[in-house]
């Protein structure tokens, strides 16, 4: 399509719309009405005893932080891989916080290893973590992804990558504060580990839950034009 056809195609016939917020608000929208669904189902499933005493934990504390920020963050960088004219880096900064949180992570194998060895490390299996995430985190990433297709998904593997990340790792940081479960290596690989896989599996996906008729059109008239 050439681009006059495009901006024909695009003007004519076409109802005033109001433009999308920027992608930091409706990540706190995202966040805010995400964040109180899990806070009912932390309240559901109770609390963990020792919270009080692991809040006070810097490590502890900095391994959740991470991980909501981690949510948050993403959110906002799924919505600007919906905006063409965003800057790119904003779609890669929740790696920051994703790298915090795994170095929290790693801080606290260090410091199992230290008090148990290898052996007591490997006593823990829970593999219930993955379902358990999946599940919290399904009505979050329904409510990202609806609000993602408002934009224009030009990149929807990347998209539909962040928006699983940010509501994968709002439901283990919840998870975190339910479930009473500190051996280092078990968070990591069976908390961190399946939000990396979910991420995974769900931006192989990109284009069939974000469906854009226009997009490859678009693409390929803005190839057409910078030649």
């Amino acid at each position: 399509m050439l681009n006059e056809d495009l901006i024909r195609a695009l003007t004519e016939n076409c109802a005033p719309i109001r433009p999308l917020a920027h992608p930091a608000l409706r990540a706190l929208g995202w966040f805010a009405v995400s964040l109180c669904y899990v806070a009912a189902v932390v309240a559901m499933m109770g609390l963990r005893p020792d919270i009080l005493a692991k809040i006070a934990d810097p490590r502890f504390a900095t391994e959740v932080g991470a991980a909501f920020l981690t949510s948050l963050v993403a959110a906002a960088g799924a919505f600007s891989a919906g905006c063409p004219a965003r800057p790119i880096w904003e779609r890669f900064a929740a790696g920051l916080f994703c790298l915090i949180w795994a170095g929290a992570l790693v801080v606290g194998c260090w410091r199992d290893i230290a008090a148990f060895g290898l052996s007591g490390l490997l006593s823990h299996s829970d593999v219930y973590c993955l379902p358990t995430i999946l599940a919290m985190s399904i009505p979050a990433a329904i409510l990202i992804l609806s609000m993602v297709k408002r934009g224009a998904p030009i990149a929807p593997f990347v998209t539909i990558g962040l928006a699983a990340l940010a509501s994968t790792a709002l439901a283990a940081a919840a998870l975190r504060l339910s479930f009473r479960q500190d051996a280092a290596v078990s968070v990591c690989i069976w908390q961190f580990g399946s939000v990396v896989l979910l991420t995974g599996l769900a931006s192989l996906f990109g284009r069939v839950l974000l469906h854009w008729t226009l997009r490859d059109e678009l693409i390929a008239s803005f190839q057409g034009h910078r030649r």
